[in-house]
């Protein structure tokens, strides 16, 4: 038992964090998968989430609600502020406060009580809406942060925070997550889908997803509302 490896992997229900788990299943890991109920838009990715996590195979999926509509700030939180549909210069109104930051912070806790020492992100910096959390340097900072923070390291543990997707472009997570069977009809990564997980085609999420599945040369079986 002590030679089995587990990981908390964040989910989301979209494209990226469906390949990272199907990745850290094929590095051997019994995976721990943690969606967050944070006051977006639409409870479509969530529902992903769930059905991906019981398709791939995870141990257990924790949904945990927390409500960052309570500060606003971002278009995925605040309904007053319209989700853009054409690319925009600097840091889009997508961007969440400090989301990273509060999820792998929680992931963080849950890998503790789980005596786990590795969490895996589907971050990524390249074929991605320009967000600071999603940084190489932010993740090894984080990394660093949470081996002086916790109770596991401070008793001679190492957690490892995994970011396989990091330096990947789209095209090139859609190619590895195919390799790996990952049936991406199942996902959902629009940032206004409907109820039904449709996707409405024209937010930066959407024309990211598109362009990836273009350039991969593999069939887009999104849904789409029109």
């Amino acid at each position: 038992m002590n030679n089995i490896k587990r990981a908390v992997v964040l989910l989301s229900g979209g494209l990226d964090s469906a390949t990272v788990l199907a990745i850290a299943k094929s590095q051997g890991y019994e995976c721990f998968t943690m969606s967050f109920d944070y006051g977006q838009r639409h409870r479509a990715e969530l529902d992903a989430a769930s059905s991906l996590s019981h398709a791939m195979g995870a141990e257990l999926h924790k949904l945990v609600t927390i409500n960052l509509a309570d500060f606003g700030g971002s278009a995925l939180t605040d309904e007053r502020i319209d989700v853009p549909v054409l690319p925009a210069e600097g840091i889009p109104v997508t961007y969440v406060p400090a989301r990273n930051t509060v999820f792998l912070s929680l992931a963080l806790a849950w890998s503790e009580v789980l005596s786990v020492s590795d969490i895996f992100i589907g971050v990524n910096a390249v074929d991605y809406s320009g967000y600071p959390d999603c940084r190489p340097d932010y993740i090894a900072a984080f990394e660093v942060m949470a081996n002086l923070a916790t109770r596991q390291c401070d008793e001679g543990g190492q957690l490892k925070i995994r970011a396989p997707l990091i330096n990947m472009s789209k095209a090139e997570i859609i190619t590895k997550g195919s390799e790996l069977g990952v049936d991406y009809s199942k996902t959902v990564s629009c940032y206004q889908a409907d109820q039904q997980g449709r996707a409405c085609g024209v937010c930066d999420s959407c024309r990211l997803r598109r362009d990836g599945f273009v350039a991969a040369g593999v069939t887009d079986s999104t849904k789409y509302q029109t």
